[in-house]
């Protein structure tokens, strides 16, 4: 009878210890992955959310877009814009000459007031 005492008193002090290193582990574990979500926030606010914003910003000024507008395109051809027909832009780049680009390969707008001065999409607000 003493023996079966003497082991389950020592089956139990080899499980509480057991359980007490898991406990240690476990918590170890969520101490490793709180520089990741350190990184992960950090990514957050300086590259994915202002590129967010900055599409957004430029797909407004797309929408935006209207017929004498002078614009760039991505290629750096300057032209005005003559027509917008849905997804496409007909644009007039010298007398007589008209191309047709599509509406997102444009990427700044001219200020109609100075020719010299480029609007870009985060300024483009009416």
């Amino acid at each position: 009878m003493k023996s079966i005492l003497k082991s389950a008193l020592f089956l139990s002090f080899l499980l509480s210890s057991n359980l007490h290193a898991a406990d240690a582990q476990q918590s170890n574990a969520m101490g490793s992955f709180i520089p990741l979500i350190v990184i992960f926030v950090i990514f957050y606010f300086f590259l994915i959310r202002p590129q967010q914003k900055k599409a957004k910003d430029h797909q407004k000024m797309l929408t935006e877009l209207k017929k004498d507008d002078k614009v760039i395109t991505g290629g750096g051809i300057y032209g005005v814009v003559s027509q917008v027909k849905g997804d496409t832009v007909e644009i007039r780049i010298a007398e007589n000459v008209k191309i047709q680009v599509l509406k997102s390969s444009i990427s700044t707008i001219l200020a109609p007031e100075n020719q010299n001065q480029v609007v870009t999409p985060e300024v483009v607000k009416q």
